[in-house]
Protein backbone atom coordinates (compact mmCIF):
# COMPACT_ATOMS: atom_id res chain seq x y z
CA UNK A 1 0.00 0.00 0.00
CA UNK A 2 1.47 3.47 -1.09
CA UNK A 3 1.01 6.93 0.02
CA UNK A 4 2.13 9.89 -2.44
CA UNK A 5 3.06 12.76 0.24
CA UNK A 6 3.43 16.39 -1.93
CA UNK A 7 5.08 19.14 0.96
CA UNK A 8 7.91 21.55 0.70
CA UNK A 9 8.76 21.68 3.81
CA UNK A 10 11.74 18.93 4.71
CA UNK A 11 10.69 18.40 8.34
CA UNK A 12 7.33 17.87 8.01
CA UNK A 13 8.11 15.27 5.30
CA UNK A 14 10.27 13.43 7.34
CA UNK A 15 7.86 13.28 10.52
CA UNK A 16 4.97 12.32 7.71
CA UNK A 17 7.13 9.72 5.97
CA UNK A 18 8.34 8.34 9.40
CA UNK A 19 4.87 7.77 10.71
CA UNK A 20 3.58 5.99 7.83
CA UNK A 21 6.70 4.25 7.39
CA UNK A 22 6.00 2.77 10.57
CA UNK A 23 2.28 2.06 9.93
CA UNK A 24 3.82 -0.44 7.21
CA UNK A 25 2.87 2.12 4.13
CA UNK A 26 5.12 3.17 2.13
CA UNK A 27 5.82 6.72 0.63
CA UNK A 28 6.81 8.41 -2.21
CA UNK A 29 7.47 12.02 -2.09
CA UNK A 30 7.14 15.07 -4.04
CA UNK A 31 8.56 18.05 -2.77
CA UNK A 32 6.43 20.57 -5.05
CA UNK A 33 3.18 20.24 -6.92
CA UNK A 34 4.53 19.64 -10.28
CA UNK A 35 6.11 16.60 -9.84
CA UNK A 36 3.77 15.65 -7.53
CA UNK A 37 0.94 15.64 -10.56
CA UNK A 38 3.66 13.63 -12.59
CA UNK A 39 3.45 10.85 -10.05
CA UNK A 40 -0.33 10.92 -9.15
CA UNK A 41 -0.90 10.41 -12.63
CA UNK A 42 1.85 7.82 -13.48
CA UNK A 43 1.18 5.56 -10.54
CA UNK A 44 -1.96 3.51 -8.19
CA UNK A 45 -2.08 5.22 -4.76
CA UNK A 46 -4.15 4.67 -2.25
CA UNK A 47 -4.11 8.42 -0.65
CA UNK A 48 -2.60 11.73 -1.53
CA UNK A 49 -1.67 13.60 1.36
CA UNK A 50 -0.72 17.21 0.00
CA UNK A 51 0.03 20.39 1.26
CA UNK A 52 -2.00 23.76 0.15
CA UNK A 53 0.95 26.14 -0.16
CA UNK A 54 3.48 24.68 -2.74
CA UNK A 55 6.14 25.46 -5.79
CA UNK A 56 5.27 24.83 -8.69
CA UNK A 57 1.85 24.55 -8.77
CA UNK A 58 -0.19 24.65 -5.30
CA UNK A 59 -2.33 22.31 -3.24
CA UNK A 60 -5.59 23.28 -4.96
CA UNK A 61 -4.70 24.08 -8.10
CA UNK A 62 -3.02 20.42 -8.27
CA UNK A 63 -6.82 19.10 -6.87
CA UNK A 64 -8.44 20.52 -9.83
CA UNK A 65 -5.96 19.28 -12.25
CA UNK A 66 -6.45 15.60 -10.80
CA UNK A 67 -9.61 15.39 -10.62
CA UNK A 68 -10.00 17.10 -14.28
CA UNK A 69 -7.89 14.13 -15.26
CA UNK A 70 -9.79 11.53 -13.92
CA UNK A 71 -7.66 10.92 -10.93
CA UNK A 72 -10.42 9.77 -7.49
CA UNK A 73 -7.14 8.90 -5.22
CA UNK A 74 -8.45 10.44 -1.96
CA UNK A 75 -6.91 13.44 -1.43
CA UNK A 76 -5.84 15.11 1.99
CA UNK A 77 -4.84 18.66 2.14
CA UNK A 78 -2.35 19.81 4.78
CA UNK A 79 -2.42 23.74 5.41
CA UNK A 80 -1.68 26.39 8.25
CA UNK A 81 -5.43 27.98 7.01
CA UNK A 82 -7.44 26.85 9.11
CA UNK A 83 -11.11 28.91 8.31
CA UNK A 84 -14.58 27.76 7.17
CA UNK A 85 -14.16 29.33 3.95
CA UNK A 86 -10.32 28.10 3.55
CA UNK A 87 -11.97 24.27 4.06
CA UNK A 88 -14.68 24.66 1.62
CA UNK A 89 -12.35 26.24 -0.44
CA UNK A 90 -10.20 22.83 -0.81
CA UNK A 91 -12.99 20.71 -0.44
CA UNK A 92 -14.61 22.36 -3.79
CA UNK A 93 -11.54 21.86 -5.54
CA UNK A 94 -11.77 18.12 -5.25
CA UNK A 95 -9.99 17.39 -2.11
CA UNK A 96 -12.02 14.97 0.27
CA UNK A 97 -10.47 15.93 3.39
CA UNK A 98 -8.08 18.81 5.26
CA UNK A 99 -5.89 18.98 7.85
CA UNK A 100 -4.93 21.94 10.27
CA UNK A 101 -1.51 22.29 10.79
CA UNK A 102 -0.13 21.94 13.55
CA UNK A 103 -1.46 18.97 14.09
CA UNK A 104 -0.68 15.69 16.11
CA UNK A 105 0.42 12.39 14.32
CA UNK A 106 -2.37 10.46 15.47
CA UNK A 107 -5.00 13.05 13.94
CA UNK A 108 -2.88 12.40 10.97
CA UNK A 109 -2.89 8.95 10.84
CA UNK A 110 -6.79 8.19 11.98
CA UNK A 111 -7.25 10.53 8.67
CA UNK A 112 -5.20 8.24 6.47
CA UNK A 113 -7.23 4.92 7.96
CA UNK A 114 -10.80 6.62 7.55
CA UNK A 115 -9.82 7.45 3.47
CA UNK A 116 -8.22 4.51 2.83
CA UNK A 117 -11.17 2.72 4.30
CA UNK A 118 -13.48 4.90 2.29
CA UNK A 119 -11.69 4.36 -1.01
CA UNK A 120 -11.63 1.00 -0.07
CA UNK A 121 -8.12 0.09 -1.12
CA UNK A 122 -9.20 -0.65 -4.99
CA UNK A 123 -6.07 2.17 -6.58
CA UNK A 124 -4.43 -0.69 -5.37
CA UNK A 125 -5.95 -3.51 -7.31
CA UNK A 126 -4.96 -1.52 -10.92
CA UNK A 127 -3.60 -3.57 -12.78
CA UNK A 128 -1.57 -1.37 -14.85
CA UNK A 129 1.54 0.70 -14.35
CA UNK A 130 2.21 3.66 -16.43
CA UNK A 131 5.23 5.79 -17.28
CA UNK A 132 5.20 8.74 -20.04
CA UNK A 133 3.95 5.99 -22.85
CA UNK A 134 4.96 3.22 -21.92
CA UNK A 135 2.35 0.43 -20.31
CA UNK A 136 2.93 -2.62 -17.92
CA UNK A 137 -0.11 -4.98 -17.42
CA UNK A 138 0.59 -6.66 -14.17
CA UNK A 139 -1.87 -9.51 -14.69
CA UNK A 140 -1.56 -10.06 -18.35
CA UNK A 141 2.43 -9.65 -17.99
CA UNK A 142 2.58 -7.53 -21.18
CA UNK A 143 4.42 -4.12 -22.31
CA UNK A 144 3.21 -1.94 -24.05
CA UNK A 145 5.07 1.48 -25.32
CA UNK A 146 3.22 3.73 -27.69
CA UNK A 147 1.28 1.07 -28.86
CA UNK A 148 3.63 -1.38 -29.76
CA UNK A 149 3.82 -4.52 -27.93
CA UNK A 150 7.13 -5.44 -26.67
CA UNK A 151 7.98 -8.58 -25.40
CA UNK A 152 10.32 -9.08 -22.46
CA UNK A 153 11.48 -12.46 -20.33
CA UNK A 154 10.46 -12.76 -16.96
CA UNK A 155 13.57 -10.75 -15.46
CA UNK A 156 12.95 -8.19 -17.82
CA UNK A 157 9.46 -7.14 -17.02
CA UNK A 158 10.28 -7.73 -13.33
CA UNK A 159 13.21 -4.84 -13.63
CA UNK A 160 11.08 -2.89 -15.78
CA UNK A 161 8.45 -3.31 -13.13
CA UNK A 162 10.90 -2.75 -10.17
CA UNK A 163 12.22 0.66 -12.65
CA UNK A 164 8.54 1.79 -12.68
CA UNK A 165 7.67 1.48 -8.95
CA UNK A 166 10.39 3.66 -8.43
CA UNK A 167 10.48 5.99 -11.10
CA UNK A 168 12.35 9.12 -10.93
CA UNK A 169 15.03 7.27 -8.51
CA UNK A 170 18.57 6.24 -9.42
CA UNK A 171 18.50 2.79 -8.16
CA UNK A 172 22.31 1.61 -7.57
CA UNK A 173 23.66 -2.19 -8.75
CA UNK A 174 23.91 -2.92 -5.10
CA UNK A 175 20.05 -2.64 -5.08
CA UNK A 176 18.95 -4.33 -7.97
CA UNK A 177 21.56 -7.18 -7.11
CA UNK A 178 19.63 -7.29 -3.72
CA UNK A 179 16.15 -6.90 -4.75
CA UNK A 180 15.86 -8.86 -8.07
CA UNK A 181 18.78 -11.27 -8.23
CA UNK A 182 18.55 -11.44 -3.76
CA UNK A 183 22.13 -11.70 -3.85
CA UNK A 184 24.66 -9.60 -2.68
CA UNK A 185 26.53 -7.34 -5.36
CA UNK A 186 30.15 -8.65 -6.61
CA UNK A 187 31.50 -5.91 -8.48
CA UNK A 188 33.32 -8.39 -10.27
CA UNK A 189 29.89 -9.52 -12.31
CA UNK A 190 28.57 -7.72 -15.33
CA UNK A 191 24.98 -9.54 -14.96
CA UNK A 192 23.03 -6.16 -13.96
CA UNK A 193 24.51 -4.23 -17.00
CA UNK A 194 23.73 -6.97 -19.71
CA UNK A 195 20.07 -6.64 -18.40
CA UNK A 196 19.94 -3.26 -18.35
CA UNK A 197 21.07 -3.35 -21.73
CA UNK A 198 18.80 -5.99 -22.75
CA UNK A 199 16.03 -3.58 -21.58
CA UNK A 200 17.28 -0.53 -22.55
CA UNK A 201 17.13 -1.99 -26.36
CA UNK A 202 13.68 -3.39 -26.24
CA UNK A 203 12.21 -0.31 -24.51
CA UNK A 204 14.15 2.60 -26.17
CA UNK A 205 16.16 1.69 -29.23
CA UNK A 206 13.15 2.12 -31.67
CA UNK A 207 11.94 5.59 -30.01
CA UNK A 208 13.27 8.82 -30.36
CA UNK A 209 12.33 10.06 -26.34
CA UNK A 210 14.62 7.33 -24.25
CA UNK A 211 13.58 6.57 -21.07
CA UNK A 212 16.17 4.59 -19.35
CA UNK A 213 19.50 6.56 -18.46
CA UNK A 214 23.15 5.74 -16.51
CA UNK A 215 24.02 7.98 -13.73
CA UNK A 216 27.80 7.35 -13.52
CA UNK A 217 29.33 6.25 -10.56
CA UNK A 218 25.66 6.14 -8.78
CA UNK A 219 23.14 3.88 -11.31
CA UNK A 220 20.16 3.49 -13.56
CA UNK A 221 17.09 6.05 -13.30
CA UNK A 222 13.55 5.97 -15.43
CA UNK A 223 12.66 9.47 -16.19
CA UNK A 224 12.09 11.29 -19.36
CA UNK A 225 15.20 13.88 -19.35
CA UNK A 226 18.58 12.63 -19.65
Amino acid sequence: MKILVIEDEVRMVQLIRQGLEEHQWEVDIAYDGTIGFQLATRSPYALIISDIILPGINGLELCRKLREAHIDTPILLLTALGTTDDKITGLDAGADDYLVKPFEFRELMARVRALTRRSGGLVQQANTLRFADLELNLDTKTVVRAGKDITLTAKEFSLLEYFMRHQGRVLSKVELAEKLWDITFDTGTNVIEVYINFLRKKIDKDFDTKLLHTQIGMGYVLKLNA
